[in-house]
């Protein structure tokens, strides 16, 4: 389809930007989009204990502590890509693993391209594959933890989809306490990290 009958693909911010999705600019991000879109998606398809959902938000303030615990050397470049690790869900939203599998590649594709348009917008270029690796198992802890504290999985069970966690004992015993903060509690935090990262 072409001119006024092409399906809309573009997504309307409160910032008043206008994202297209097929293509996203990375001027036409911001990170106050971002945070208040994060702290209103639910992991685990809201299937959590609690008052309030579990954000992306809240996830990503946990796996960037959880990466400066098991990787004391990362610096505010390393933090801050922990901390956006997911923040492509403040468009297309949070699609449990599972499903993700069931898309295929077209989807991680259009994830990865919103991502890299992310990363240029706040200046983190190509993130080394090892920095990647070290993210994704910070993620991978976070999942273990919100899995047994929050979504009802057994350890054992959790274990098997995302191993055992080794992390400091002190972050250990706050994981261990892990709730789910409001969405304004959420997203001010979230900015707030990210405004000290980008300081650093």
């Amino acid at each position: 389809m072409t001119g006024d009958n092409a399906p809309r693909a573009w997504q309307r911010m409160l910032s008043g930007r206008r994202l297209d999705l097929l293509s996203p600019q990375p001027e036409d991000i911001e990170i106050e989009d971002i945070a208040h879109g994060l702290a209103r998606v639910a992991r685990w398809n809201g299937q959590t204990i609690g008052e309030h959902a579990f954000s992306v938000a809240q996830h990503s303030l946990i796996v960037t502590d959880i990466l400066a615990a098991i990787e004391p050397g990362f610096g505010s470049k390393q933090l801050c890509a922990g901390l956006l690790h997911d923040a492509a869900e403040y468009v297309i939203g949070d699609l449990i693993s599972p499903f993700k599998a069931a898309i295929g590649l077209d989807y991680k594709a259009f994830e990865h391209r919103l991502l890299e348009a992310i990363h240029r917008r706040f200046c983190l270029g190509e993130i080394d594959a090892a920095v990647k690796n070290e993210i994704k198992r910070a993620d991978r802890i976070a999942a273990y933890y919100e899995a047994t504290r929050l979504a009802g999985f057994a350890e054992a069970e959790a274990e098997l989809f995302f191993g055992r966690p080794a992390v400091p004992e002190i972050l250990d015993r706050e994981l261990a306490e892990l709730r789910p903060i409001s969405t304004s509690d959420a997203q001010s935090r979230f900015l707030s990290r990210f405004q000290r990262l980008s300081r650093r």
